[in-house]
């Protein structure tokens, strides 16, 4: 066998080997088409107990991934602003609760046809009610669905599950203690504190909503190095202020989101963070992985088969039925039920707890292992093609639908109104800040983006609508409202070309084209040499200030030439008054 015991010498040498590893399974996962995050979980496996025990220093490993949990929900929370989130809490809370209570009921019969006795299959039932955030936000976003509406209503109720994951974590440690007695009147403390912490923790998030939010970020985001570090310790500091107080991690990072997302600048650090984010997730997978003893699955395949098609199956229907009754569309029941149709990482922590109390025996965590194994795997295909799933599937959906998804259509009517943009304008100079007024002043809906801070603030505080983001970064256009918009408009202070290392006008260009951009893209340059690059680039008209004003100025100069003195001079009060 492989000696690599030269690897254990220190953690770092670890990381390398994983990271390596990482690298060579998510380059054949790709050559295979396969989703990265099977490919990882792979690694996991590969470098845990069970295959290569390269893996000795977990914790190193583990905190990786608890910082990648709290960024990647600090993002999901970014995207969540209160008045959304009081919409669809309606849904997220049925939904949630819903399926928690028909799995863990259905689950629970299962169990027992399957020979359980009543205690593994209540914890084997309540088990299947868990499904993996972290997995489902990370596939969403890859797909940039997590701002469409099942997305939205997706995070909804697995927040609501992380809710309960907490509360049954508490009454399972609670009932270690050891007398009922004690174990009951603990888990009445302990939720009651829960309960008291999780509102103060709330409205401390709205207070600084309200007062400090969008003060402090202006300030931070003068410098992008600092707006960078500040969000991922704010992030870091929410999640671990969630955890201390017997929340959750991931409850922690999506309020610190939350608490900017009212701020112009949250597209802006999706876009920087983005990368961050997928590269120490990397770590919360081969974690999974790692956790995913398979020397315990034993002769568990029968059972586990039959729970893992429950889960596929009857977890996503009882999500699309729920939501088919409370008047959405069959399309988004549907999309949003395959987000459930797999276990969590929480799920085998729970059975682990069991375990450890003596409570189940060790087939019992191998048995959910091998369903989490089976239904993970499964889930990320049937998330990753979930569209073409659905187009299969529609025919024999309609049940699932009212005669008229009155809940669905109303949320569409006001999403339509609140987000229609016509015009996206990159630059709040001088220049920019003429061509808005002139744009606003005949009806236009304007969208202004600007990289000053002070800017973007002072536009706003006028009651117009301005986000900070920078031109030349890919990921930040990604987050544009673009469809619908009929012309970008660059306005921004620029050099000739060739002049900067990188132009951030070729940059918009490139941008758009990535996001199939197709209205009409205008850019502004005062170097007659640039017209001609900046049309073979793409841009669709260019814009000269100094010449086309020259231009305006003889037109006007012309048309006064015209006109008879006494006439002149009423053009020219006017034109003054004006």
């Amino acid at each position: 066998m492989l000696n690599l015991d030269f690897i254990h010498v220190a953690p770092f040498y670890e990381l390398t080997a994983l990271v390596v590893l990482a690298g060579l399974a998510g380059f054949i996962g790709v050559l295979l088409r396969q989703p990265m995050i099977v490919s990882f979980i792979a690694v996991g496996v590969l470098a845990g107990p069970s295959a290569l025990n390269i893996v000795q220093s977990h914790e190193h490993v583990e905190l990786l991934a608890e910082l990648g949990i709290a960024v990647l929900l600090f993002l999901v929370g970014l995207k969540l602003d209160l008045k959304l989130i009081s919409t669809l809490g309606p849904v997220a809370l049925a939904t949630g609760l819903g399926q928690v209570t028909f799995t863990s009921a259905i689950g629970y019969l299962l169990g027992i046809a399957l020979g359980f006795d009543t205690v593994t299959a209540l914890y084997v039932a309540v088990a299947l009610t868990f499904s993996s955030t972290i997995i489902i936000v990370k596939l969403l976003s890859d797909k940039k669905e997590v701002d469409s509406l099942h997305g939205r209503i997706a995070v909804g109720f697995l927040i609501v599950q992380d809710l309960v994951v907490v509360l049954a974590m508490m009454v399972l440690s609670a009932l270690g203690i050891g007398a009922q007695e004690e174990a009951e009147s603990a888990v009445l403390s302990r939720i009651g504190s829960v309960l008291l912490y999780g509102l103060a923790m709330l409205a401390f998030v709205l207070l600084f909503i309200r007062y400090l939010a969008t003060p402090i970020v202006s300030r931070v985001a003068r410098s992008q190095e600092l707006l960078i570090t500040f969000s991922i310790g704010w992030a870091a500091l929410l999640a671990a202020i969630g955890s201390q107080l017997g929340l959750s991690k991931e409850l922690g990072g999506l309020l610190a989101g939350i608490s900017l997302a009212s701020t112009p600048f949250r597209e802006a650090i999706v876009a920087r963070l983005a990368p961050l984010r997928d590269f120490l997730l990397l770590f919360f997978f081969i974690a999974l992985g790692l956790q995913l003893d398979l020397g315990l699955l034993g002769s568990q395949v029968f059972p586990a088969l039959v729970l893992s098609i429950f889960v596929l199956v009857g977890n996503p229907l009882i999500v699309i039925i729920i939501m088919g009754l409370m008047g959405y569309k069959k399309r988004t029941g549907f999309l949003a039920g395959l987000t459930v149709a797999q276990i969590s990482e929480f799920s085998l922590i729970f059975m682990a707890m069991g375990l450890s109390l003596g409570h189940v025996a060790a087939e019992s965590l191998g048995l959910v292992t091998l369903v989490g194994l089976i239904t993970i795997a499964m889930s990320v295909y049937m998330i990753t093609y979930s569209h073409l799933l659905y187009s299969k599937l529609e025919p024999y959906l309609n049940v699932f639908e009212r005669l008229r998804a009155y809940r669905e259509e109303a949320l569409e009517a006001q999403q339509a109104t609140d987000q229609s943009v016509d015009v996206v304008l990159f630059g709040l100079g001088r220049y920019g800040k003429a061509i808005a007024h002139y744009l606003q002043r005949d009806g236009i809906n304007l969208l202004a983006v600007d990289f000053n801070p002070d800017e973007v603030q002072h536009w706003r505080n006028q009651g117009h609508t301005a986000v900070y983001g920078d031109a030349s970064d890919h990921a930040f256009i990604s987050t544009l409202p673009l469809k619908g918009v009929k012309w970008v408009i660059s306005a921004m202070p620029q050099h000739p070309i060739g002049v900067t290392h990188e132009d951030p006008r070729l940059s918009l260009i490139e941008g758009l084209k990535q996001q199939n951009f197709t209205g009409g893209i205008a850019v502004s340059t005062q170097q007659l040499d640039d017209e001609q690059i900046l049309k073979e680039k793409g841009a669709t008209l260019i814009l000269m200030p100094f010449h086309d004003a020259a231009e305006r100025a003889v037109e006007r100069i012309n048309a006064a030439l015209s006109i008879p003195s006494t006439e002149l001079g009423v053009q020219t009060n006017t034109t003054q008054q004006r």
